[in-house]
């Protein structure tokens, strides 16, 4: 099985067997800057070469699976992803030309892949009403509603551009809409805004975090903010789909309890008739796409037998 999951900076590509197995994995870098059509070249010539590195380890692909951000529309497989500068894509029309008619191709959303894998194998294995929701350079939700991951024929799941932030504290959003969740609260807003306030650049949100542990003013009020966002983002889905866990992944997760302990002291406060979901951390961290990709590609060859 070939497994890629498509980031704006990086791919994560890997060979996995029908047990699970991980037989290969490796971390290419994506293009963004060159442009869509050099990206999607880079993603095609991936696919290939590990098809046939798993000919010359002597497997068999069976199927291959491609995880990407943006809107995918489910019946033509083209892709809208801005930070990968695809407008209306046909990724999936390319990929079959690319590896032919005889393998199966799987065209999935990232963020619902790496919810699959943690229905299947992680955080929220057991659960039939819950939520990935992974917070890195945007911010995405898979659901899990009645025991079946939601896609809205693609579009469902974009929490990041809900709007929860009104008046003059919104900011505008990539998506061209004012005061949307992932404005404050995604990794790149903490960086962006800790940048803004202080007048001083930054690696990141990784290092607001380390900033924000040694008693930084700006660092605290940034993360304040992110925190009362999320916490109101998270008590909206509760009250309308009734989760029994949230798990939280992404690379702001790695700040640990600094963050899943006031989104719990926050929620409970908040939350009135409402069943509290438990709010644990992701486990399968950046492998959770890629291994999503490639369980949504074995799927397929079970349906096809």
């Amino acid at each position: 099985m070939v497994a890629v999951d498509l980031g704006g900076t990086r791919m994560k590509c890997g060979l996995v067997a029908a047990d699970g197995a991980v037989l290969h994995r490796e971390t290419r870098p994506t293009p963004r800057a060159a442009g869509g059509r050099a990206v999607l070249d880079a993603l095609l010539e991936t696919v290939v070469e590990l098809g046939q590195k798993a000919t010359a380890d002597g497997h068999r692909v069976r199927a291959i699976g491609v995880v990407v951000p943006g809107i995918i529309d489910a019946e033509t497989g083209t892709v809208v992803a801005e930070n990968l500068a695809w407008a209306a894509t046909p990724v999936r029309t390319e990929l079959v030309a690319a590896v032919g008619n005889d393998v199966p191709v799987v065209l999935a959303h990232d963020v619902r892949a790496g919810g699959y894998a943690e229905l299947r194998q992680g955080a929220l294995k057991g659960t039939t009403n819950s939520l990935f929701l992974p917070l890195g350079t945007g911010i995405a939700a898979a659901m899990v509603i009645d025991g079946r991951l939601v896609s809205g024929d693609g579009y469902a799941g974009e929490l990041g551009h809900s709007r929860f932030i009104h008046g003059d504290a919104a900011e505008l959003c990539a998506c061209g809409q004012w005061g949307c969740l992932e404005t404050v609260a995604s990794a790149a807003a903490l960086a962006r805004r800790y940048a803004a306030r202080s007048g001083r650049i930054v690696d990141g949100s990784r290092e607001v975090l380390e900033l924000l542990a040694a008693g930084d003013e700006i660092a605290a009020e940034v993360w304040h903010d992110a925190l009362n966002v999320l916490v109101d983002a998270l008590v909206l889905y509760t009250t309308l789909v009734a989760p029994t866990r949230i798990a939280i992944g992404g690379g702001l997760v790695g700040a640990g309890e600094t963050l899943l302990q006031p989104l719990r002291d926050g929620v409970h406060a908040r939350l009135t008739f409402q069943r509290e979901p438990e709010i644990v951390a992701a486990v399968l961290g950046e492998e959770a796409g890629c291994l999503g990709a490639a369980l949504y590609a074995w799927d397929r060859i079970e349906e096809l037998k």
